[in-house]
Protein backbone atom coordinates (compact mmCIF):
# COMPACT_ATOMS: atom_id res chain seq x y z
CA UNK A 1 0.00 0.00 0.00
CA UNK A 2 0.88 3.49 -0.08
CA UNK A 3 2.30 5.28 2.64
CA UNK A 4 3.12 8.73 2.54
CA UNK A 5 2.44 11.18 -0.56
CA UNK A 6 5.46 13.08 -1.04
CA UNK A 7 5.50 15.47 -4.50
CA UNK A 8 3.23 13.31 -7.10
CA UNK A 9 4.75 10.06 -6.09
CA UNK A 10 4.02 7.67 -3.18
CA UNK A 11 6.42 5.60 -1.58
CA UNK A 12 5.25 2.24 -1.02
CA UNK A 13 5.83 0.28 2.31
CA UNK A 14 4.87 -3.47 3.33
CA UNK A 15 2.80 -2.07 6.00
CA UNK A 16 -0.76 -1.34 5.34
CA UNK A 17 -0.88 2.68 5.89
CA UNK A 18 -3.35 4.49 3.72
CA UNK A 19 -2.51 6.36 0.79
CA UNK A 20 -3.32 10.25 0.85
CA UNK A 21 -6.38 9.32 -1.19
CA UNK A 22 -7.52 6.80 1.11
CA UNK A 23 -7.56 9.53 3.65
CA UNK A 24 -9.37 11.45 1.61
CA UNK A 25 -12.17 8.81 1.15
CA UNK A 26 -12.54 8.09 4.68
CA UNK A 27 -13.24 12.26 5.17
CA UNK A 28 -16.24 11.68 2.66
CA UNK A 29 -17.89 9.02 4.72
CA UNK A 30 -16.03 6.12 4.33
CA UNK A 31 -15.12 3.88 7.52
CA UNK A 32 -11.36 1.71 8.64
CA UNK A 33 -12.41 -1.60 9.22
CA UNK A 34 -9.84 -1.76 12.03
CA UNK A 35 -9.60 0.38 14.93
CA UNK A 36 -6.27 -0.04 17.70
CA UNK A 37 -7.50 -1.43 20.48
CA UNK A 38 -6.08 1.13 22.80
CA UNK A 39 -6.78 5.24 21.62
CA UNK A 40 -3.84 7.22 23.62
CA UNK A 41 -3.90 11.15 23.04
CA UNK A 42 -2.26 12.34 20.43
CA UNK A 43 0.52 14.18 22.02
CA UNK A 44 1.79 10.83 23.44
CA UNK A 45 1.75 9.30 20.52
CA UNK A 46 3.60 11.93 18.70
CA UNK A 47 5.97 12.72 21.71
CA UNK A 48 6.60 8.64 21.46
CA UNK A 49 7.02 7.95 18.28
CA UNK A 50 4.38 5.12 17.51
CA UNK A 51 0.85 3.90 16.60
CA UNK A 52 -1.08 1.12 16.35
CA UNK A 53 -1.28 0.52 12.99
CA UNK A 54 -3.10 -2.86 11.63
CA UNK A 55 -3.51 -6.39 13.36
CA UNK A 56 -1.78 -9.24 11.90
CA UNK A 57 -1.25 -12.99 12.46
CA UNK A 58 1.68 -12.19 15.39
CA UNK A 59 -0.81 -9.38 17.09
CA UNK A 60 -1.25 -5.88 17.08
CA UNK A 61 1.54 -4.27 14.01
CA UNK A 62 2.65 -0.75 16.04
CA UNK A 63 5.00 1.73 13.38
CA UNK A 64 7.45 3.18 15.33
CA UNK A 65 10.88 5.76 14.53
CA UNK A 66 12.81 4.16 17.37
CA UNK A 67 12.95 7.21 19.31
CA UNK A 68 11.28 4.59 22.27
CA UNK A 69 13.25 1.74 23.48
CA UNK A 70 11.85 -0.93 21.52
CA UNK A 71 11.86 -3.35 24.19
CA UNK A 72 10.11 -1.08 26.77
CA UNK A 73 7.55 0.18 24.51
CA UNK A 74 6.89 -3.08 22.60
CA UNK A 75 6.45 -4.16 26.81
CA UNK A 76 4.37 -1.19 27.55
CA UNK A 77 2.23 -1.59 25.10
CA UNK A 78 1.37 -5.26 25.35
CA UNK A 79 0.40 -4.74 29.15
CA UNK A 80 -1.91 -2.02 27.68
CA UNK A 81 -3.22 -3.32 24.93
CA UNK A 82 -3.52 -6.97 26.64
CA UNK A 83 -2.46 -8.73 23.36
CA UNK A 84 0.66 -9.23 21.83
CA UNK A 85 2.58 -6.17 19.98
CA UNK A 86 4.81 -6.61 17.16
CA UNK A 87 7.17 -3.58 16.67
CA UNK A 88 8.07 -2.23 12.83
CA UNK A 89 10.18 0.63 12.85
CA UNK A 90 9.75 3.06 9.59
CA UNK A 91 10.26 6.81 9.08
CA UNK A 92 9.36 9.31 11.70
CA UNK A 93 7.26 10.88 9.00
CA UNK A 94 5.49 7.86 7.90
CA UNK A 95 4.52 7.71 11.92
CA UNK A 96 3.27 10.77 12.00
CA UNK A 97 0.84 10.24 8.74
CA UNK A 98 -0.63 6.82 10.38
CA UNK A 99 -1.54 9.27 13.55
CA UNK A 100 -3.49 11.66 11.77
CA UNK A 101 -4.80 8.34 9.95
CA UNK A 102 -5.88 6.80 12.88
CA UNK A 103 -6.41 10.33 14.84
CA UNK A 104 -8.07 12.21 13.13
CA UNK A 105 -11.33 13.00 15.37
CA UNK A 106 -8.71 13.76 18.08
CA UNK A 107 -6.49 15.85 16.45
CA UNK A 108 -9.64 17.99 14.86
CA UNK A 109 -11.04 18.28 18.28
CA UNK A 110 -7.11 19.38 19.69
CA UNK A 111 -7.04 22.19 17.07
CA UNK A 112 -10.32 23.94 17.63
CA UNK A 113 -11.03 23.11 21.16
CA UNK A 114 -7.95 22.80 23.15
CA UNK A 115 -7.14 26.41 23.95
CA UNK A 116 -10.80 27.20 24.53
CA UNK A 117 -10.99 24.23 26.99
CA UNK A 118 -7.49 24.96 28.95
CA UNK A 119 -7.54 28.39 29.32
CA UNK A 120 -11.35 29.49 28.01
CA UNK A 121 -10.46 33.28 28.92
CA UNK A 122 -8.21 33.47 26.17
CA UNK A 123 -10.43 32.41 23.53
CA UNK A 124 -12.37 34.32 21.36
CA UNK A 125 -14.65 31.23 20.69
CA UNK A 126 -17.20 33.24 23.14
CA UNK A 127 -17.32 36.84 21.62
CA UNK A 128 -18.54 38.42 24.90
CA UNK A 129 -18.30 37.33 28.35
CA UNK A 130 -20.90 37.49 30.80
CA UNK A 131 -19.51 40.60 32.62
CA UNK A 132 -18.68 42.65 29.37
CA UNK A 133 -22.33 41.69 28.06
CA UNK A 134 -23.89 42.95 31.55
CA UNK A 135 -21.31 45.95 31.26
CA UNK A 136 -22.28 46.90 28.04
CA UNK A 137 -25.97 46.46 28.56
CA UNK A 138 -25.64 48.73 31.59
CA UNK A 139 -23.68 51.06 29.43
CA UNK A 140 -26.16 51.19 26.50
CA UNK A 141 -28.78 51.99 29.29
CA UNK A 142 -26.75 54.70 30.31
CA UNK A 143 -26.05 55.80 26.62
CA UNK A 144 -30.17 55.90 25.62
CA UNK A 145 -31.10 57.82 29.26
CA UNK A 146 -28.77 60.61 28.45
CA UNK A 147 -29.71 60.89 24.47
CA UNK A 148 -33.59 61.62 26.04
CA UNK A 149 -32.33 63.47 28.73
CA UNK A 150 -29.92 65.85 27.45
CA UNK A 151 -29.19 64.63 23.15
CA UNK A 152 -26.84 67.89 22.77
CA UNK A 153 -24.77 67.63 25.83
CA UNK A 154 -24.35 63.64 25.17
CA UNK A 155 -23.26 63.48 21.66
CA UNK A 156 -20.69 66.59 21.73
CA UNK A 157 -19.47 64.85 24.85
CA UNK A 158 -19.29 61.27 22.85
CA UNK A 159 -18.18 63.56 19.83
CA UNK A 160 -14.98 64.86 21.81
CA UNK A 161 -14.39 61.61 22.93
CA UNK A 162 -13.95 59.83 19.73
CA UNK A 163 -11.94 62.36 18.57
CA UNK A 164 -9.57 62.36 21.59
CA UNK A 165 -9.26 58.78 21.11
CA UNK A 166 -8.43 59.42 17.67
CA UNK A 167 -5.73 61.41 17.93
CA UNK A 168 -4.54 59.28 21.21
CA UNK A 169 -3.76 56.85 18.45
CA UNK A 170 -2.24 58.52 16.42
CA UNK A 171 0.07 60.18 18.49
CA UNK A 172 0.99 56.51 20.39
CA UNK A 173 1.62 55.27 16.91
CA UNK A 174 3.66 58.78 15.78
CA UNK A 175 5.88 58.72 18.93
CA UNK A 176 6.19 54.27 18.70
CA UNK A 177 7.37 55.26 15.65
CA UNK A 178 9.89 57.72 16.11
CA UNK A 179 11.66 55.57 18.78
CA UNK A 180 11.96 53.09 16.10
CA UNK A 181 13.44 55.71 13.79
CA UNK A 182 16.28 56.41 16.42
CA UNK A 183 16.96 52.40 17.23
CA UNK A 184 17.76 49.87 14.10
CA UNK A 185 16.93 46.60 16.30
CA UNK A 186 16.44 44.34 13.58
CA UNK A 187 18.64 41.33 14.56
CA UNK A 188 21.83 41.87 12.31
CA UNK A 189 22.80 38.09 11.17
CA UNK A 190 25.48 38.52 8.13
CA UNK A 191 26.04 36.46 5.22
CA UNK A 192 29.50 35.80 6.84
CA UNK A 193 27.25 34.15 10.41
CA UNK A 194 25.24 32.42 8.11
CA UNK A 195 28.00 30.45 6.44
CA UNK A 196 29.64 29.74 9.52
CA UNK A 197 26.81 27.55 10.33
CA UNK A 198 27.98 24.03 10.54
CA UNK A 199 24.91 22.33 8.95
CA UNK A 200 25.71 19.07 10.68
CA UNK A 201 24.43 20.67 13.98
CA UNK A 202 21.00 22.26 12.84
CA UNK A 203 17.79 20.46 14.01
CA UNK A 204 14.89 20.12 12.29
CA UNK A 205 12.49 23.01 11.15
CA UNK A 206 9.17 22.69 10.44
CA UNK A 207 7.80 24.86 7.58
CA UNK A 208 3.69 24.98 7.70
CA UNK A 209 1.97 26.37 4.41
CA UNK A 210 -2.28 26.63 5.47
CA UNK A 211 -3.77 27.11 1.94
CA UNK A 212 -7.28 26.83 0.84
CA UNK A 213 -8.44 26.70 -2.84
CA UNK A 214 -5.25 28.45 -4.06
CA UNK A 215 -5.02 25.99 -6.34
CA UNK A 216 -3.52 28.85 -9.05
CA UNK A 217 -0.49 29.80 -7.28
CA UNK A 218 0.92 26.31 -5.39
CA UNK A 219 2.93 25.76 -8.20
CA UNK A 220 4.90 28.61 -6.98
CA UNK A 221 4.85 27.72 -3.61
CA UNK A 222 6.73 24.53 -4.14
CA UNK A 223 9.49 26.33 -6.54
CA UNK A 224 9.70 29.62 -3.88
CA UNK A 225 10.26 27.24 -0.57
CA UNK A 226 12.59 24.95 -2.75
CA UNK A 227 15.35 26.91 -2.74
CA UNK A 228 15.20 27.36 1.47
CA UNK A 229 19.00 26.89 2.75
CA UNK A 230 18.87 24.18 5.28
CA UNK A 231 19.33 20.41 5.29
CA UNK A 232 17.01 18.39 3.60
CA UNK A 233 17.37 15.78 5.71
CA UNK A 234 15.87 18.45 8.35
CA UNK A 235 13.47 20.07 6.98
CA UNK A 236 9.76 19.41 7.30
CA UNK A 237 7.67 21.00 4.98
CA UNK A 238 3.56 20.65 5.96
CA UNK A 239 1.17 21.93 3.41
CA UNK A 240 -2.19 22.03 5.02
CA UNK A 241 -5.07 21.11 3.06
CA UNK A 242 -8.42 21.44 3.67
CA UNK A 243 -9.97 17.59 2.92
CA UNK A 244 -12.93 19.14 0.55
CA UNK A 245 -9.95 21.04 -1.28
CA UNK A 246 -9.02 18.47 -3.34
CA UNK A 247 -8.29 20.75 -6.80
CA UNK A 248 -5.61 22.30 -4.15
CA UNK A 249 -4.48 18.95 -3.20
CA UNK A 250 -4.04 17.80 -6.74
CA UNK A 251 -1.65 21.01 -7.73
CA UNK A 252 0.43 20.05 -5.02
CA UNK A 253 0.74 16.90 -6.47
CA UNK A 254 1.46 17.85 -10.21
CA UNK A 255 3.64 20.54 -8.55
CA UNK A 256 5.98 17.46 -7.97
CA UNK A 257 7.17 18.53 -4.79
CA UNK A 258 9.99 17.21 -3.04
CA UNK A 259 10.18 14.29 -0.59
CA UNK A 260 10.78 16.44 2.18
CA UNK A 261 6.90 18.72 1.29
CA UNK A 262 4.50 16.70 2.35
CA UNK A 263 0.45 17.00 2.17
CA UNK A 264 -1.30 17.08 5.15
CA UNK A 265 -5.41 16.27 5.17
CA UNK A 266 -6.98 18.74 7.74
CA UNK A 267 -9.86 16.97 9.03
CA UNK A 268 -13.68 18.84 8.67
CA UNK A 269 -14.30 20.47 11.52
CA UNK A 270 -15.70 24.25 12.90
CA UNK A 271 -14.39 26.88 12.63
CA UNK A 272 -12.82 26.43 8.89
CA UNK A 273 -10.15 28.85 9.11
CA UNK A 274 -6.06 29.59 9.07
CA UNK A 275 -5.41 29.04 13.01
CA UNK A 276 -7.46 25.70 13.38
CA UNK A 277 -5.41 23.98 10.12
CA UNK A 278 -1.93 25.34 11.50
CA UNK A 279 -2.68 23.78 15.03
CA UNK A 280 -3.16 20.14 12.95
CA UNK A 281 0.05 21.13 11.79
CA UNK A 282 1.48 22.17 15.10
CA UNK A 283 0.54 18.74 16.78
CA UNK A 284 2.48 16.51 14.30
CA UNK A 285 5.14 18.94 13.64
CA UNK A 286 8.67 16.96 14.61
CA UNK A 287 10.59 20.42 14.28
CA UNK A 288 12.90 22.28 17.12
CA UNK A 289 11.35 25.55 15.30
CA UNK A 290 8.42 25.96 13.56
CA UNK A 291 7.45 28.43 10.62
CA UNK A 292 4.19 29.52 8.90
CA UNK A 293 4.27 30.56 5.29
CA UNK A 294 1.35 31.49 2.76
CA UNK A 295 0.71 29.56 -0.88
CA UNK A 296 2.09 33.18 -1.90
CA UNK A 297 5.01 33.71 -0.25
CA UNK A 298 8.59 33.74 -1.24
CA UNK A 299 11.15 33.99 1.49
CA UNK A 300 14.76 34.89 1.56
CA UNK A 301 16.77 31.27 0.39
CA UNK A 302 19.00 31.80 3.84
CA UNK A 303 15.93 33.12 6.26
CA UNK A 304 15.81 29.66 8.55
CA UNK A 305 19.53 29.87 9.59
CA UNK A 306 19.27 33.90 10.00
CA UNK A 307 16.26 33.30 12.19
CA UNK A 308 17.97 30.22 13.89
CA UNK A 309 20.67 32.49 14.37
CA UNK A 310 18.54 34.85 16.31
CA UNK A 311 17.50 32.47 18.33
CA UNK A 312 20.33 31.00 19.55
CA UNK A 313 21.79 34.63 20.28
CA UNK A 314 18.52 35.20 21.85
CA UNK A 315 17.17 34.65 25.77
CA UNK A 316 15.43 31.30 26.22
CA UNK A 317 12.30 34.21 26.80
CA UNK A 318 12.42 34.90 23.17
CA UNK A 319 9.31 32.79 21.65
CA UNK A 320 9.16 34.52 18.18
CA UNK A 321 11.12 35.95 15.68
CA UNK A 322 9.26 37.55 12.77
CA UNK A 323 10.50 38.44 9.64
CA UNK A 324 9.78 41.52 7.66
CA UNK A 325 7.16 41.52 4.56
CA UNK A 326 6.78 43.14 1.52
CA UNK A 327 5.92 42.76 -1.66
CA UNK A 328 6.96 41.55 -5.24
CA UNK A 329 4.11 43.66 -7.09
CA UNK A 330 4.92 47.00 -5.36
CA UNK A 331 4.58 48.98 -8.62
CA UNK A 332 1.78 47.28 -10.07
CA UNK A 333 -0.90 50.18 -9.43
CA UNK A 334 -1.72 52.50 -6.79
CA UNK A 335 -3.21 49.98 -3.94
CA UNK A 336 -0.49 47.76 -4.29
CA UNK A 337 2.08 51.10 -3.85
CA UNK A 338 0.15 52.01 -0.78
CA UNK A 339 0.27 48.56 0.36
CA UNK A 340 4.50 48.34 0.50
CA UNK A 341 4.42 52.38 2.08
CA UNK A 342 2.52 50.87 5.19
CA UNK A 343 4.21 47.60 5.39
CA UNK A 344 7.57 49.05 5.42
CA UNK A 345 6.46 51.58 8.07
CA UNK A 346 5.33 49.33 10.40
CA UNK A 347 8.02 46.53 10.17
CA UNK A 348 10.82 48.99 9.72
CA UNK A 349 9.79 51.58 12.39
CA UNK A 350 6.94 50.74 14.28
CA UNK A 351 8.09 46.67 15.08
CA UNK A 352 11.75 48.94 15.96
CA UNK A 353 10.03 50.94 18.32
CA UNK A 354 7.63 48.43 20.38
CA UNK A 355 10.95 46.17 20.18
CA UNK A 356 12.80 48.90 21.67
CA UNK A 357 10.37 49.73 24.09
CA UNK A 358 9.18 46.45 25.24
CA UNK A 359 5.96 46.58 24.61
CA UNK A 360 3.64 43.97 22.81
CA UNK A 361 3.89 43.13 19.49
CA UNK A 362 1.46 41.98 17.61
CA UNK A 363 2.85 39.24 14.81
CA UNK A 364 2.40 39.25 11.20
CA UNK A 365 0.29 36.50 9.81
CA UNK A 366 3.40 34.72 7.84
CA UNK A 367 6.86 34.26 8.28
CA UNK A 368 6.39 33.94 12.00
CA UNK A 369 8.97 31.53 13.36
CA UNK A 370 8.68 29.80 16.91
CA UNK A 371 9.87 27.30 19.21
CA UNK A 372 7.98 24.84 18.38
CA UNK A 373 7.58 23.57 22.58
CA UNK A 374 6.87 26.99 24.13
CA UNK A 375 4.63 27.48 20.80
CA UNK A 376 2.36 24.44 22.24
CA UNK A 377 2.67 25.80 25.88
CA UNK A 378 0.96 28.78 24.89
CA UNK A 379 -1.84 26.68 23.30
CA UNK A 380 -0.95 27.27 19.81
CA UNK A 381 -3.70 29.63 17.75
CA UNK A 382 -6.58 30.50 18.68
CA UNK A 383 -8.44 28.90 15.39
CA UNK A 384 -11.97 31.62 16.58
CA UNK A 385 -9.70 34.52 16.20
CA UNK A 386 -9.85 35.37 12.89
CA UNK A 387 -6.17 37.73 13.91
CA UNK A 388 -4.82 34.95 15.59
CA UNK A 389 -1.54 36.26 14.95
CA UNK A 390 -1.76 39.72 16.87
CA UNK A 391 -3.80 37.34 19.58
CA UNK A 392 -0.71 34.99 19.79
CA UNK A 393 1.60 38.11 19.80
CA UNK A 394 -0.19 39.60 22.79
CA UNK A 395 -0.59 36.26 24.60
CA UNK A 396 2.95 35.48 24.43
CA UNK A 397 4.04 38.78 26.27
CA UNK A 398 1.37 38.51 29.28
CA UNK A 399 3.51 35.41 30.18
CA UNK A 400 6.48 37.78 29.82
CA UNK A 401 7.85 35.95 26.25
CA UNK A 402 9.58 38.41 24.12
CA UNK A 403 9.39 38.76 20.49
CA UNK A 404 12.39 39.37 17.97
CA UNK A 405 12.72 41.00 14.61
CA UNK A 406 15.47 39.77 11.93
CA UNK A 407 16.54 41.50 9.10
CA UNK A 408 15.19 39.27 6.73
CA UNK A 409 12.60 39.45 4.17
CA UNK A 410 9.12 37.38 3.05
CA UNK A 411 8.01 38.96 -0.58
CA UNK A 412 4.41 38.14 -1.03
CA UNK A 413 1.99 39.31 -3.13
CA UNK A 414 -0.02 42.74 -2.51
CA UNK A 415 -3.94 43.25 -3.08
CA UNK A 416 -4.83 44.61 -6.45
CA UNK A 417 -8.56 44.95 -5.84
CA UNK A 418 -10.19 47.26 -3.83
CA UNK A 419 -12.95 45.03 -3.31
CA UNK A 420 -10.46 41.81 -2.21
CA UNK A 421 -8.90 44.37 -0.12
CA UNK A 422 -11.96 45.03 1.92
CA UNK A 423 -12.54 41.66 2.39
CA UNK A 424 -8.83 41.30 3.88
CA UNK A 425 -8.86 44.10 5.78
CA UNK A 426 -12.61 43.74 7.55
CA UNK A 427 -11.19 39.78 8.68
CA UNK A 428 -7.76 41.63 10.15
CA UNK A 429 -9.95 44.60 11.82
CA UNK A 430 -12.49 42.25 13.01
CA UNK A 431 -9.78 39.88 14.70
CA UNK A 432 -8.10 43.32 16.22
CA UNK A 433 -11.95 43.57 17.83
CA UNK A 434 -11.65 40.00 19.32
CA UNK A 435 -8.24 40.80 20.50
CA UNK A 436 -9.22 43.49 22.56
CA UNK A 437 -12.63 41.80 23.54
CA UNK A 438 -10.63 38.84 24.71
CA UNK A 439 -8.38 40.62 26.55
CA UNK A 440 -10.21 43.19 28.19
CA UNK A 441 -11.88 40.46 29.83
CA UNK A 442 -9.27 40.34 32.90
CA UNK A 443 -8.22 44.25 32.73
CA UNK A 444 -6.48 43.79 36.44
CA UNK A 445 -5.13 41.00 35.77
CA UNK A 446 -3.94 42.03 32.13
CA UNK A 447 -2.50 45.40 34.27
CA UNK A 448 -1.22 42.71 36.91
CA UNK A 449 0.60 40.42 33.97
CA UNK A 450 2.40 43.01 31.88
CA UNK A 451 2.49 45.90 33.86
CA UNK A 452 0.58 49.62 33.05
CA UNK A 453 2.28 50.69 30.66
CA UNK A 454 2.74 47.94 27.99
CA UNK A 455 -1.02 47.93 28.86
CA UNK A 456 -1.82 51.26 27.72
CA UNK A 457 0.28 50.14 24.92
CA UNK A 458 -1.91 47.39 23.65
CA UNK A 459 -5.30 49.26 24.86
CA UNK A 460 -4.03 51.61 21.96
CA UNK A 461 -2.93 49.89 19.45
CA UNK A 462 -5.00 46.69 19.35
CA UNK A 463 -8.35 48.44 20.30
CA UNK A 464 -6.95 51.90 19.56
CA UNK A 465 -6.76 50.61 15.65
CA UNK A 466 -9.92 49.65 14.87
CA UNK A 467 -11.62 52.69 16.90
CA UNK A 468 -9.02 54.71 14.69
CA UNK A 469 -10.58 53.44 11.13
CA UNK A 470 -14.58 53.76 12.35
CA UNK A 471 -13.59 57.24 13.65
CA UNK A 472 -12.48 58.31 9.67
CA UNK A 473 -15.64 58.65 8.07
CA UNK A 474 -17.32 60.22 10.98
CA UNK A 475 -14.49 62.68 11.14
CA UNK A 476 -14.75 63.42 7.31
CA UNK A 477 -18.11 64.13 7.80
CA UNK A 478 -17.82 66.39 10.74
CA UNK A 479 -14.96 68.38 9.37
CA UNK A 480 -16.79 68.41 5.76
CA UNK A 481 -19.70 69.67 7.82
CA UNK A 482 -17.80 72.34 9.97
CA UNK A 483 -15.82 74.13 6.71
CA UNK A 484 -18.80 74.00 4.18
CA UNK A 485 -22.07 74.12 6.02
CA UNK A 486 -23.27 78.03 7.77
CA UNK A 487 -21.56 78.24 11.11
CA UNK A 488 -25.42 78.40 12.27
CA UNK A 489 -26.50 75.38 11.19
CA UNK A 490 -23.35 73.61 13.10
CA UNK A 491 -23.78 75.38 16.53
CA UNK A 492 -26.83 74.17 16.57
CA UNK A 493 -25.67 70.40 16.44
CA UNK A 494 -22.24 71.04 18.02
CA UNK A 495 -20.66 73.32 20.76
CA UNK A 496 -18.06 75.24 18.35
CA UNK A 497 -14.90 74.35 20.88
CA UNK A 498 -16.15 70.36 20.22
CA UNK A 499 -16.24 71.19 16.24
CA UNK A 500 -12.88 72.25 16.22
CA UNK A 501 -11.53 70.34 18.21
CA UNK A 502 -12.76 67.42 15.98
CA UNK A 503 -11.69 68.91 13.01
CA UNK A 504 -8.45 69.89 13.88
CA UNK A 505 -7.47 66.62 15.58
CA UNK A 506 -8.64 64.90 12.58
CA UNK A 507 -6.22 66.72 10.17
CA UNK A 508 -3.80 66.89 12.20
CA UNK A 509 -3.92 63.09 12.74
CA UNK A 510 -4.06 62.61 9.01
CA UNK A 511 -1.19 64.76 8.06
CA UNK A 512 0.49 62.81 10.45
CA UNK A 513 -0.08 59.49 9.51
CA UNK A 514 0.60 61.01 6.00
CA UNK A 515 4.30 61.96 7.42
CA UNK A 516 4.67 58.34 9.18
CA UNK A 517 4.18 56.84 5.58
CA UNK A 518 6.41 58.66 3.99
CA UNK A 519 9.14 57.67 6.36
CA UNK A 520 8.61 54.11 5.07
CA UNK A 521 10.73 54.14 1.85
CA UNK A 522 13.95 55.23 3.75
CA UNK A 523 15.41 51.68 4.47
CA UNK A 524 14.43 50.08 1.73
CA UNK A 525 15.57 52.93 -0.66
CA UNK A 526 12.14 53.21 -2.54
CA UNK A 527 11.93 57.11 -2.92
CA UNK A 528 10.31 56.85 -5.80
CA UNK A 529 7.26 55.84 -3.33
CA UNK A 530 7.18 59.11 -1.35
CA UNK A 531 4.49 61.27 -3.04
CA UNK A 532 2.21 58.15 -3.29
CA UNK A 533 1.81 58.64 0.65
CA UNK A 534 -0.31 61.56 -0.16
CA UNK A 535 -3.27 59.26 -1.35
CA UNK A 536 -2.61 57.90 2.83
CA UNK A 537 -6.22 59.22 3.82
CA UNK A 538 -8.53 57.46 0.71
CA UNK A 539 -6.15 54.44 1.56
CA UNK A 540 -7.88 54.40 4.93
CA UNK A 541 -11.70 55.66 4.09
CA UNK A 542 -10.84 51.82 2.41
CA UNK A 543 -9.87 51.11 6.23
CA UNK A 544 -13.05 53.00 7.45
CA UNK A 545 -15.46 50.62 5.05
CA UNK A 546 -13.53 47.82 6.47
CA UNK A 547 -13.89 48.50 9.92
CA UNK A 548 -17.53 49.17 9.82
CA UNK A 549 -18.05 45.42 7.45
CA UNK A 550 -15.63 43.60 10.36
CA UNK A 551 -18.26 45.38 13.16
CA UNK A 552 -21.17 43.96 11.86
CA UNK A 553 -19.59 40.44 10.90
CA UNK A 554 -18.08 40.73 14.90
CA UNK A 555 -22.25 40.86 15.74
CA UNK A 556 -23.13 38.46 13.08
CA UNK A 557 -20.30 36.05 12.05
CA UNK A 558 -17.53 36.72 14.42
CA UNK A 559 -15.56 33.43 13.38
CA UNK A 560 -16.30 33.72 9.47
CA UNK A 561 -13.18 33.54 7.96
CA UNK A 562 -13.10 36.00 4.96
CA UNK A 563 -11.29 34.31 2.13
CA UNK A 564 -8.44 36.95 0.29
CA UNK A 565 -8.04 35.52 -3.41
CA UNK A 566 -4.42 35.68 -4.37
CA UNK A 567 -3.08 34.92 -7.48
CA UNK A 568 -4.71 38.14 -8.89
CA UNK A 569 -1.42 39.90 -9.67
CA UNK A 570 0.07 39.91 -13.12
CA UNK A 571 3.69 40.26 -11.43
CA UNK A 572 5.25 36.85 -11.05
CA UNK A 573 6.45 35.72 -7.65
CA UNK A 574 9.42 33.38 -8.89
Amino acid sequence: MTAVVSGASAVTSETDTPSIDETTARHRGGESDWRPPHRCSVRRHVDEGWVASARIREGVLVLTSGRSDPDVLRAALTEEFGEPVVLRTVDEAEVRQRIMWELDDEVADLAAHDLARTIPAMSARTVLSRGQQVGGGIALLAFAGCLVIAPGTTAAIVTAVLSLGFLAGIVFKFWVSMVGARFDLVEQVSAADVTALDDTTLPTYTVLVPVFREANIVGDLVRNLEVLDWPKDRLEVLVLVEAEDHETRQAVLDADPPAWMRIVIVPPGAPQTKPRACNVGLAIARGEYVVIYDAEDRPDPDQLKKVFTTFERAGTDTVCVQAALSYFNADENALTRMFTLEYSYWFDYMLAGLDARNLPIPLGGTSNHFRTELLRELGGWDPYNVTEDADLGIRASAVGYRVSVVNSTTMEEANTSIPNFVRQRSRWIKGYMQTALVHARRPRALVREIGLRRAAAFALLIAGTPLTFLGMLPGIAVTIATLVLPTAWTASLFPAPVLWLCVLDFLLGNATMIYLTMMGPYKRARFDLMLWALLNPAYWVLHSVAAYKGLWQLITRPHYWEKTEHGLTKTSSV
